[in-house]
């Protein structure tokens, strides 16, 4: 797939997963079109992993996906691409509504870390799943619906001069003057009545699609690339991925930007367990074979990271300057908030060649605190060897950010050499 066709697809892929749970919807229906088959985490998985076999496993905004090689037994390892599914945002609160001076404004919580200046004066949509009195879970979206709004120059003189709105009173979008309240409609969405929805984990997101835009085209604008970029191109690979010697799979967990520790994040038990099952299945007769296993393994954290600003590269490493278009990032922290090593840069600098990729090396300025990612939670709790790739972005935790078209192709062509153990 070249850049354009890539981007195109990216564009696609990001306007369908509004949320966690639409994103790994997306995933799933894709992977079942490719022939992966759907295992319920209640059933016996037996019968179903076997050599040759393309499996997905969905558990709330979370996805597992395998592709097992003909010749896998009990102690095949496992190459994985990890990502993860959800963004900075806002979460409806369990009142969702209320009126203020004849506006009808939706009550929410602001999640993770999101620059909140930039989801001010925008038309946002809400998205996510309602769940049925009967058990049923229902993905819903609104479109366009609510927006943020500033308070005018005329009323706030120095807003130019420091602009830090206060996260309960200034972020409560408004949708209205009248009509039905926030949950009436999203019930109307899914074809019933608000007293039938019991439960909801409803996000607030950019409402304008992806863009291409700029000389040549040459740069991309969506909200959410922060880090359905990384899932989007581990979803790829898996797709393009002819794996011999490893279990190649795919696993993006949800609820990163808040720490992982939930039953869908990467902190929790969801991939230790279709690891140990997937083993089991094949053959493995005790702990000693996923050891086994888990030993040989790798795995891939993908997640965006920081190209240089060119109004403010003082704020990145002076002799670590990775450039938008220049190829996926990889990233390294002595501290282990990155989970890259040695061995690590060896095997990402053998994979890309491999791909005709090219790739940079990001390091934090000293003086800056470095973020995270999945990879030192997922080489902590596993023991697997680690490396935290993504690429280069502008605007990290706006409602939208910015990369260059070539980039996320890249880092698929490189995910993909990486499942198939190619390097």
């Amino acid at each position: 797939m070249d850049a354009s066709a890539h981007i195109d697809d990216l564009a696609g892929f990001i306007s369908a997963a509004p949320s966690p749970y639409h994103a790994v919807a997306e995933v799933a229906r894709r992977l079942g079109e490719a022939g992966y088959t759907a295992l319920d985490e209640t059933a016996d998985w037996r019968e179903s992993i076997v050599p040759g076999a393309r499996l997905v496993v969905v558990r709330d905004g979370a996805v597992i996906a395998l592709a097992i090689p003909d010749t896998a037994g009990p102690g095949t390892p496992f190459r994985i691409v990890g990502a993860h599914t959800d963004s900075p945002t806002f979460r409806l609160k369990p009142q969702p509504a209320a009126t203020s001076h004849n506006w009808r404004q939706a009550m929410v919580e602001i999640y993770g870390g999101p620059i909140l200046s930039t989801w001010f004066d925008r038309e946002l949509e809400f998205a996510g799943r309602l769940v049925h009195r009967d058990g049923g879970v229902h993905l819903v979206r609104t479109g366009p619906f609510a927006r943020i709004p500033h308070l005018a120059i005329h009323l706030d003189r120095e807003v130019n001069q420091s602009f830090a709105p206060d996260k309960q009173r200034d972020v409560q979008p408004i949708f209205g003057v009248s009509g039905p309240d926030i949950l009436t409609h999203l019930a109307r969405i899914a074809g019933f009545e608000a007293g039938d929805v019991l439960g909801f984990d409803i996000v607030t997101v950019d409402a304008a699609a992806p863009a291409r835009f700029g000389a040549d085209n040459a740069l991309f604008a969506a909200p959410r690339l922060d880090n359905l970029s990384s899932v989007h191109a581990g979803l790829l690979a898996l797709l393009a991925a002819e794996p011999t010697a490893a279990i190649a799979v795919l696993a993006a967990f949800d609820h990163e930007e808040v720490g992982s520790e939930t039953r869908s994040g990467a902190a929790g038990p969801m991939l230790a367990d279709v690891l140990d099952r997937v083993t089991a299945g094949l053959g493995g007769n005790d702990r000693g074979d996923l050891a086994r296993a888990l030993a040989g393994s790798w795995c891939l954290s993908a997640d965006a990271g920081h190209g240089v600003h060119p109004n403010r590269p003082e704020r990145h490493d002076p002799t670590h300057r990775p450039l938008v278009g220049g190829g996926p990032l990889l990233k390294v922290n002595v501290n282990q908030r990155y989970a890259t090593d040695g061995l690590g840069t060896a095997l990402w600098a053998r994979v890309c060649a491999a791909a005709d990729v090219p790739f940079q090396e990001f390091v934090s300025n000293n003086a800056i605190p470095c973020g995270t990612t999945i990879g030192p939670i997922t080489a902590t709790r596993l023991g697997i060897p680690t490396l935290d790739v993504g690429i280069p972005l502008l605007s990290m935790h706006s409602a939208r950010e910015l990369c260059q078209v070539d980039d996320p192709g890249r880092l698929a062509a490189a995910a993909a050499t990486f499942l198939s153990g190619r390097e």
